[in-house]
């Protein structure tokens, strides 16, 4: 029971569980009042030496009065935090406001002093480090801009926790004792370095599940059959190095050994007299906390939860899945499932399958994760039948390490992309994912595992829009085309099966990269080459004229061709295509399996021995000879070490898919291997934008302030904008429509009623505080206003309704361009209102025509989860009908602005289509470079949206703006590391 503090309540926000240095987990929260008992056990375990470094004098014992201090506090001025494993504190931070004398102070002082104090049973475990993190983070939300530590030069430890955090620092040396301050905002380095510790972290994690030495399935049955004595079987039959218990709490007293298996048998954990590193969970649901209770004061590592009855049967499972987690992590255990099909890892040196595969995968490249068991034993065939190699050499289809986590309802994708991201054995990593839980942290993942190997993801439940019933997840609104976007911005290779997931990773795995698109083909079939040549050109290659070898062909023709392609500079790749041969004489390629052995031999031949220059990848063709796909995999026989196998499809198509995401991916990570930059422009005023935010922002009932506000839609105003924020936009292009929120993927942020929607007047202020004006549109209620209003702005002029139901919809016939006299404008102000309703109806307003050119749309919103998404598209049609839209997560850098530009599907208008000119594209990239920059600086704008931004050959004109403000969202990425909050 926690109490609240002197001041203030208890900031449940500040709670988290972390993962340690050494892949255990610990618990951090604020100190209360009912933690006295626990801070006195707790202070008694510290050493006499770490008392003294605490305190600079011998102090045995914590008074009463220091336990008052150190247990009170009001969350603003003084704080205190513990570290917890069990019910026990294991660290302890705690800060205090001082002011520039160094005497206790309030608000605004910005400074503090802060302490720590590790048992020391737990100290090298990087406790201490994420203790820190944790305490800046409050630290700044409380308005705390700098610490200060004393530390006597001999705690070199914890001098190092100081230095080695990436602060901006002073140091200095008085009477004895080293001052350290230092700046709590993040730098380049601090995050580098706390996103460095989460890696070395959470891949020691998954590390310690994959890799135990010991293992107790509890759960076994004393008969034949049921899960956990299936389990038992499989980890004994995959030749598991380490040691086997079979627990059951059945067993009779007497009962030594569980036979006919010979492991010891045990009726409970706490019998078992040595460490157990890894348990398998195989019982009820109802008995697993009690499991789960026994393994904790055992000191088990980590739990694989066999057990169902989960999230994934509604209400009283999410519960049961929510005890399940949190009573883990208080123990310091992690947990793949519930749910979970099992784990496995093929390295000689463990040989795990605890899982319910029936065979333990040949060795080979590949990791692999899936949230599905069905998908996982689906995947597991499907690439031994393809060929998984012998076991002693690594297979073209083999696992390194497989984990199916059900539910994920702790360790999940994340973190096993942690550990495959600097795996020596793991050249490949695969994921069938049913849900991402934290995209923004996925996204970062996966971008940084690419760069050094691919990553490829197959993404199921796309179109229910709600993540499976077992996967408790933040809700996130971004559709499917939007993640697709993000994912290819991180370097993910999206496929769209499960075969495309295993053909893709064979090839990856097996060949090297594409230099370029440019494929030579060759084969013994003229037609199978021309199928191939086509699925080259559907896929974006550039296939050279296939090279028909005629069905005469024998292997050395095979070996000649091949050998001549790889060493052509004129090709980045080679697709051998072969059929059956047919007619009498040498038997062919699928004439009997030596004939498939022979042709096998040389094609590896051709590929080891392709001379000097960058090797090249080589995929096979083969319709019905599937003694040659066994041959090319080396299932047939084992081939000389270094042998270099190659990957068969029984489909063009199938290969040349395969091949065209190595292409792309080749060229992603050249790209990225120079890495973009996000200018700096000298006309943002940062600042003076925060502090209209502020402004907007300061009502508590979230009113705007200061004029900001929903517009009535009525077109009357200050005659200086338009009615609404979003009225104000009046398109002045060639006459075609606009799109809408939906048209863009209905980016989450656009929700209406989330936050303060601007008036027209406060969104291009703080747009021009970003170096993006809009071109102004003055209300017209009655004919008179509407020429006042041309003369101020010059003719010619557009005249356009704002109501929301005729906003951007120039297709109803409600937008006249070009009006160029007071006559004209006239007319036309009585023909809307003739044919569309009267003026208070209409909102009508007038604008300066800009210079005509190509319409677009540029949108940023913040997602909840994923974080805030910049998107672009042409106006109309192709973004609302057809979805042509490009996203990419916030900020964006110079190239990935042009990327967006140039990846959406009618880019060749803006880049001169049959004979127009093209238009200012770099101008372009530029607003989206400002927009960028705007949502990343500025947490609070929840969303913008500029349309139509009309692109001229030189310059573009922005001709509506809107934006909704509301508190952001907390920057997870950017905080404090943590594991998901349960």
């Amino acid at each position: 029971m926690r109490s609240p503090s002197d001041h203030h309540a208890y900031p449940t926000h500040w709670e988290a569980d972390v993962v340690l240095r050494d892949g255990g987990t610990a618990q951090i929260r604020p100190i209360t009042p009912d933690d006295a008992q626990r801070l006195v056990s707790f202070y008694e375990r510290v050493s006499d030496e770490s008392k003294y470094y605490r305190f600079f004098a011998p102090y045995p014992r914590l008074s009463d009065r220091d336990v008052h201090r150190f247990t009170h506090h009001d969350y603003v001025d003084r704080v205190g935090l513990a570290a917890i494993v069990g019910d026990e504190f294991i660290a302890t931070v705690r800060y205090d406001r001082i002011d520039g004398r160094g005497m206790p102070a309030a608000a605004p002082a910005d400074e503090a002093e802060v302490a720590f104090l590790v048992q020391d049973a737990h100290q090298g475990r990087g406790v201490a480090s994420a203790l820190l993190e944790h305490i800046a983070a409050v630290a700044r939300e409380r308005d705390i801009r700098r610490f200060a530590a004393e530390v006597l030069p001999a705690n070199t430890k914890m001098i190092k926790v100081f230095t080695d955090a990436g602060y901006t620092q002073k140091r200095s040396f008085e009477d004895g004792v080293v001052r350290l301050e230092f700046d709590l905002e993040p730098t380049d380095r601090s995050l580098a370095v706390m996103r460095a510790r989460e890696q070395r972290a959470e891949a020691r994690s998954v590390q310690r599940l994959l890799a135990p030495g010991s293992v107790a399935v509890i759960g076994t049955s004393r008969t034949p059959g049921g899960v956990g004595r299936t389990v038992l079987r499989n980890l004994l039959d995959g030749g598991f190095t380490g040691r086997v218990h079979a627990v059951n709490h059945a067993f009779p007293d007497d009962m030594a050994h569980l036979e006919p298996e010979g492991v010891p048998a045990h009726r409970s954990l706490r019998a078992i007299e040595e460490p157990v590193d890894l348990a398998v969970v195989a019982v009820p649901a109802e008995r697993v906390p009690a499991v789960v209770a026994e393994c904790g004061e055992h000191g088990v590592q980590g739990l694989v939860v066999l057990s169902a009855g989960y999230a994934e049967s509604r209400s009283e499972g999410r519960d049961r899945q929510r005890d399940l987690v949190r009573q883990a992590r208080s123990y310091g255990m992690r947990v793949i499932g519930p749910n979970a099909f099992g784990v496995s890892n093929t390295a000689e040196g463990v040989r795990l399958n605890a899982s319910l595969s029936p065979q333990l995968p040949n060795p080979g490249r590949l990791g692999l994760f899936t949230q599905s068991g069905a998908i996982g034993i689906a995947l597991l065939s499907g690439l031994h039948r393809r060929g998984a190699g012998l076991a002693s050499l690594a297979g073209i289809a083999g696992i390194s390490t497989f984990v199916s986590a059900g539910n994920r309802a702790d360790v999940s994708g994340n973190d096993l992309l942690q550990y495959w991201y600097d795996d020596p054995r793991t050249d490949v990593v695969l994921m069938y994912l049913e849900s991402i839980g934290n995209p923004r942290k996925f996204t970062r993942l996966a971008r940084r595992t690419a760069a050094v190997k691919p990553v490829v993801v197959v993404k199921g439940a796309r179109h229910t829009g709600s993540a499976p019933t077992g996967h408790a997840v933040p809700t996130t609104q971004i559709p499917d085309a939007t993640v697709s976007d993000l994912l290819r911005q991180a370097g993910v290779i999206r496929v769209d099966t499960v075969t495309e997931l295993a053909d893709t990773g064979v090839l990856l795995a097996s060949q090297p990269l594409p230099a370029g698109p440019r494929v030579a083909i060759l084969g013994n079939s003229e037609s199978l080459g021309l199928i191939t040549y086509d699925a080259c050109l559907t896929e974006g290659l550039r296939p050279l004229p296939p090279r028909d070898l005629t069905t005469a062909a024998a292997p050395d023709d095979f070996r000649r061709a091949l050998a001549e392609a790889l060493t052509d500079d004129a090709c980045d790749a080679v697709v051998v295509t072969a059929i059956p041969w047919v007619g009498d004489g040498n038997a062919g390629p699928g004439d009997g399996d030596g004939s498939a052995k022979a042709l096998a031999t040389a094609v590896r031949e051709a590929a080891q021995a392709s001379g000097p220059g960058p090797a090249k990848p080589v995929a096979v063709v083969h319709l019905e000879i599937q003694e040659l796909a066994e041959a090319l995999a080396g299932t047939g026989g084992e081939p000389a070490p270094g042998t270099r196998r190659i990957p068969a499809y029984p489909a063009a198509e199938r290969a040349v898919r395969a091949l065209a995401e190595a292409v792309r991916y080749a060229h992603w990570r050249q790209e990225a291997a120079e890495p973009g930059r996000v200018p700096e422009y000298d006309d943002i005023d940062e600042a003076g934008a925060a502090a209209d935010i502020q402004v907007l922002l300061a009502p508590a009932d979230g009113t705007p302030a200061d004029g900001a506000g929903r517009g009535t839609g009525d077109g009357k105003g200050d005659g200086t904008d338009g009615g609404t924020g979003e009225a104000t936009g009046v398109r002045t292009g060639d006459g075609k429509g606009g799109g809408t929120g939906e048209a863009m993927g209905s980016v989450p942020g656009d929700d209406a009623g989330l936050g303060v929607e601007l008036s027209a007047a406060d969104t291009q202020r703080l747009l021009a505080r970003y170096g993006v004006s809009v071109l102004p549109a003055l209300p017209a209620p009655d004919p008179d206003a509407a020429v006042r209003a041309a003369e101020r702005l010059g003719f010619p002029v557009a005249l356009k309704p704002t109501a929301a139901h005729l906003r951007h919809r120039a297709d109803l016939g409600g937008v006249r361009l070009e009006l160029g006299s007071e006559t004209e404008l006239r007319r036309a102000y009585a023909e809307l209102t003739d044919y569309l309703g009267r003026p208070e109806e209409l909102g009508l307003v007038v604008q300066r025509m800009a210079p005509r050119g190509v319409d677009t749309v540029v949108r940023a919103a913040i997602d909840p989860a994923a974080g805030a998404v910049l998107s672009f598209g042409l106006a109309g049609a192709p973004s609302e009908l057809l979805g042509d839209t490009a996203h990419g997560l916030v900020p964006v850098t110079g190239r990935d602005a042009a990327e967006l530009i140039r990846s959406i599907r009618t880019a060749p208008l803006l880049f001169g289509w049959r004979g127009s000119k093209p238009v200012d594209t770099a101008a372009l990239e530029e607003l989206l470079l400002r927009v960028s920059r705007l949502v990343d600086d500025q947490p609070e704008m929840v969303a913008v949206d500029l349309e139509p931004v009309v692109v001229a050959q030189q310059g573009l004109s922005v001709l509506g703006a809107s934006a909704r403000l509301a508190p952001p969202p907390p920057r997870t990425d950017l905080g404090p590391r943590h594991m998901p909050a349960y």
